[in-house]
Parts: C-alpha cells; structure tokens; sequence
C-alpha cells in the first residue's frame, strides 16, 4: 500500500513537471497522505435519503419520516436560509422547527388520487449520522394512487438518490429517484 501511495506521488509529480514541487500543507491536506478527507473531497461515498409514507387506515392518516444525511441536509439548510445551524445543538431547535417544514414543503409534495395534501410537520430527531423529519397528512380514508415529486438534497448534490417506500393496506412498494429524476407513481 505505502509502495504505490509513493508511486502515485512520484508519478503525479512527473506528471506535473520538474517545476511542481507541493508545499507541506499541499502534502499534508492531501486525503491520500492523512487519510482524513480535506475541504475538496466527499465526506461520504453517496448521497442519499429514504421517504417513507405509511397509511394508517384506522386514524385516517399518512404518516411520514425523510431519513437524510444530517451534514448535508445543514449544509443544505445553512446555504439556502443563510442561518447556521447543528442537528447536535438544542439552541438551533427553534430555528430548525421553522426551516425543515419550509424546505420540505418545496421539495416533497404528495398526491393521493391526483390532487395535492398538506403536509402537517410533527419534528425532527437526529440518531448519529442521519436526521430523521416526521409529517402527517390528515383525512386519507382511501388512497388507490400515491403520486410523488420529491426533489430533497438535489440543491446540494447532484448525485443526490432519493428512495421512497409507500406501505398502504400492508403491501409496499418503493422506488428509486436517481437526480434528476423527481416524480413517482404508486398503484394500490
């Protein structure tokens, strides 16, 4: 391993020229070198997140969790809101009660048997890595067709997969929204 980290330098220094000779911080920022990714690269391999929309047909209700990467749905939130906020910080809270249900609202919209419904936003939780946000859907006694427009995180990355289960009358079915991709249909 240490054999070819030193070939990939000498030959990205070939590479380069005579003239290239990288300065400590150049080395020492350098993922390869560390092993701790610097400000240019990913933090995570990909970026993805999971809706999951439930019918409780004895409440009369849909309710339903987006499972986002907790970093990048604050960077996401910070850059759009221009507010700073931390999933781990209970002073950001209030400020996260506002901005989540605003976000959501313009980037996940659900219809059931064609016509659109009001997400109600219920909170958030954040376990480890993930940032999980709750909203219910009053008034669905019946829900046939399930349609989708779910665009979360596209404004971050462009490699952005959304995944989305719908679970009405027990049976599942779900979907892969690869970016661009936004809008989904389901068939109960």
């Amino acid at each position: 391993m240490v054999v070819k980290i030193y070939k990939w330098f000498a030959l990205s220094i070939l590479w380069w020229g005579t003239s290239f000779t990288p300065n400590k911080q150049q080395i020492l920022s350098n993922p390869v070198f560390t092993g701790f990714p610097s400000d240019k690269v990913a933090y995570h391999p990909f970026y993805i997140s999971v809706t999951e929309i439930n019918q409780n047909s004895k409440e009369k209700t849909l309710e339903i969790s987006c499972k986002l990467f907790a970093e990048d749905f604050e960077t996401t939130l910070n850059k759009d809101y221009k507010t700073p906020v931390d999933f781990s910080d209970g002073i950001s809270k209030v400020v996260l009660d506002k901005l989540i249900p605003d976000y959501v609202s313009k980037h996940l919209s659900v219809f059931i048997e064609g016509k659109p419904v009001k997400l109600s936003y219920i909170g958030y939780e954040k376990d480890k890595e993930s940032a999980y946000c709750y909203f219910q859907v009053n008034g669905v006694s019946t829900c046939k067709k399930v349609d989708i427009v779910n665009s979360l995180l596209h404004d971050f990355n462009d490699g952005q997969i959304n995944i989305v289960h719908v679970v009405v009358n027990g049976r599942r079915q779900s979907t892969k929204l690869d970016y661009p991709a936004t809008r989904a249909s389901f068939l109960f």
